[in-house]
């Protein structure tokens, strides 16, 4: 099975099988299963790293250990897969189609780890296999309060719906999906949307373009749109960045914007080393492709994924498609770097042999210190960092930094 399409090693029979002996040892020693650990609470950050922030499998494919991979490039936010309807049927939602979030305690333990490194996470829900929520969920209403409990289970700052086949051909599961963002964002202020489907040469396909018609028609706008170009005959970076501008034609059209307002709500989810079909994206792929998101000042960078980001042992660089391995030479998370790059910062490259001086926010600058729950407009300046920054639109909850959104404009060292 294509690891994309892998969407959990087990099985709902072993899930079953461990359910029943877990009840069987509870009957017999007459004591319950323990209450789910409390989640660490989360650290604010910017929303150039929800932006940036790459998808990791918690529970299958392997797992790396996220505060390695946070140590090793500087990455302080992950895209967690799938929230999915339980594989028996259902509208409560769990991880892969097999462990109930209410009980869950698994993933409590990888995001309280993530937090505690100063980092956060987002979940991802549906993806290319399993029964989606929106489809189990018989409306709108039904849909979000499934994914409410998510956020409220995990104190969740960001969301990430993945709308792709076999679901987003379902017209009344879209509806359902698309219905329930746009409760949740009205919900829950200020939690970032990200929305996810497929790429095609010409941006995203019919059914693509159906979704966004169906947010057209709801009303709804999320912090981006983002597309897959991949797994369906792209050849590299040039392809894709084709796609991404035959993409904000698509988002032009369908939601009048201009240019830059399009690209402004865009995003691309790429797949590192060695794709389903087998086309194969490096990592000069990947920087052609930050180059450009970044001089357009697109909404989003991903990929998919961490668990795949670090080279197949023994390598094997062209014969079959890994979900734990790249099948391309590489370092590990050599592709989760450019995540790091898009959100505006620089992955380490060795560790420190001295500590760096200590520079309080703002340093001697005139400007007034960035404050990250304030609002700015276009035109404002802020200092930060040693150096003073202006912004070019309305921004709020993105520190300044040369990268993500483009919404700061660098005017140097104080």
């Amino acid at each position: 099975m294509p690891p994309r399409q892998l969407r959990t090693l087990a099985t709902a029979v072993s899930a079953a099988a461990l359910a029943l002996a877990a009840a069987g040892t509870a009957l017999a020693t007459g004591h319950h299963a323990a209450p789910p650990a409390p989640v660490t609470a989360p650290t604010a950050l910017g929303g150039n790293w929800y932006a940036a922030a790459p998808y990791l499998m918690p529970l299958d494919n392997d797992p790396p250990d996220a505060g390695a991979v946070m140590d090793a490039t500087g990455i302080k936010a992950f895209q967690l897969a799938f929230v999915l309807a339980p594989n028996g049927g259902g509208c409560s939602p769990t991880w892969d189609g097999l462990h109930p979030v209410d009980a869950d305690t698994d993933v409590t333990k990888v995001i309280s780890a993530i937090r505690a490194k100063g980092g956060d996470v987002s979940a991802s829900i549906g993806g290319y296999n399993g029964t989606k929520l929106g489809q189990a969920c018989g409306t709108p209403e039904a849909t979000a309060a499934a994914y409410q409990q998510v956020i409220d289970k995990y104190g969740l700052k960001a969301l990430d719906f993945d709308l792709e086949e076999p679901e987003y051909e379902n017209t009344a599961a879209i509806h359902n999906e698309i219905g329930a963002a746009k409760i949740l964002q009205q919900k829950n202020p200020g939690l970032y949307l990200s929305v996810t489907t497929a790429g095609t040469a010409d941006g995203t396909g019919w059914f693509g373009k159906q979704m966004l018609n169906e947010a057209k028609s709801q009303s709804f706008t999320p912090d981006n749109f983002s597309i897959m170009p991949f797994d369906g005959g792209f050849n590299g970076a040039a392809a894709q960045t084709s796609a991404l501008t035959n993409f904000n034609a698509v988002l032009r059209s369908t939601f009048g914007w201009d240019e830059a307002t399009a690209y402004a709500h865009e995003g691309i989810s790429q797949m590192n080393g060695r794709s389903d079909t087998g086309e194969f994206f490096t990592q000069a792929d990947f920087q052609t492709v930050l180059d450009f998101a970044t001089s357009h000042h697109m909404a989003r960078l991903t990929n998919w994924s961490v668990n795949r980001d670090r080279q197949c042992t023994p390598p094997d660089n062209n014969g079959r498609t890994s979900g734990t391995c790249s099948s391309v030479p590489q370092g590990d998370w050599d592709f989760t770097k450019f995540s790091v790059k898009f959100a505006g910062a620089t992955p380490p490259t060795a560790p420190p042999t001295t500590a760096p001086p200590t520079t309080p926010p703002g340093g001697g600058c005139a400007a007034s210190p960035y404050a990250a729950g304030s609002v700015y407009v276009g035109g404002d300046t802020v200092s930060f960092n040693g150096h003073s920054w202006k912004a070019r639109w309305w921004t709020q909850g993105e520190a300044p930094s040369t990268g993500g959104s483009g919404v700061w404009q660098d005017l140097g060292a104080c």
